[in-house]
């Protein structure tokens, strides 16, 4: 099969778009970067693609909310468009900001359009935080999480706390493997109970750090895979005695490309 072609959109702010691209094309995808405005002009070019990907950055300065505005320009213009990736056998995908437009659309959670069972909100300590974090494949029903147990990205956000509306929301979500991305300990401990900061950077419950939707086609986080895809990015590699061929954050984009293979 030709390679998979990877829409990914654009919006004022956005500034991971370019970096995103080109993670999808070394695993062999074939990509186009198209800006929010001219897609609403004729939402028919977005049918030609496999995968969506909404990049991250600051849509629209997140002057109301975390990708708020992009969500709803989104819903109002490409309302169809995204309904075909949501219920084709394509995938999407959310970066950081574009994770936040993500939760906003509520894609994650068919049918709790009206009560979501969780939301993204400010980060715990009220501040922004860029780090490093390690992360953790909690029983994901993620094609993008495949044959990944554990990895090592980066993060930079200000409202990224996962949260659920209450326990019994968080478990059903749980038990859907629809949890499946979890802030862990360098051993690769997990827990349901939220970890102290750093491990837990935001103090999202369940240290959730990106979920899927209950087909795994439909995936969101808020750590940056595209930023760790060659060994040199990581934080510490010049004092790495075995270096890697490639960065850990590269099999995310991997998994995407081998779906349509």
């Amino acid at each position: 099969m030709a390679a998979p072609r990877v829409l990914v959109l654009r919006a004022p702010g956005t500034n991971c778009d370019v970096e995103t691209a080109y993670a999808f094309e070394t695993v062999g995808a074939t990509t186009e970067r198209i800006h929010v405005n001219q897609l609403s002009e004729n939402p028919k070019v977005g049918e030609q693609f496999q995968i969506l990907c909404f990049p991250g950055g600051f849509s629209y300065g997140d002057d109301i909310a975390a990708g708020r505005i992009l969500a709803q320009r989104i819903r109002v213009h490409l309302g169809e468009l995204l309904n075909t990736f949501v219920n084709a056998d394509k995938l999407v995908l959310g970066i950081c900001n574009g994770f936040q437009v993500m939760m906003r659309l509520g894609i994650f959670f068919p049918g709790s359009e009206d009560r979501p069972p969780a939301t993204l909100t400010l980060n715990r300590q009220g501040r922004f935080e860029d780090r490093w974090v390690h992360l953790k494949n909690s029983q994901s029903n993620s094609i993008f999480l495949r044959d990944v147990e554990q990895i090592y990205l980066p993060m930079a956000h200000a409202e990224g706390r996962f949260v659920v509306a209450d326990k019994q929301a968080g478990e059903a979500l749980k038990n859907a493997s629809q949890l499946g991305l979890r802030y862990c300990r360098e051993n690769g401990q997990s827990s349901d109970e939220t970890f102290e900061f750093p491990v837990n950077p935001n103090g999202a419950d369940y240290n959730v750090a990106g979920i899927s939707d209950p087909s795994g086609r439909i995936f969101g986080l808020m750590p940056h895979p595209e930023r760790h895809m060659v060994p040199t990015q990581h934080p510490h590699w010049t004092r790495r005695k075995d270096q890697p061929e490639f960065g850990e954050g590269r099999k995310i984009f991997e998994n995407a490309v081998a779906y349509f293979a």
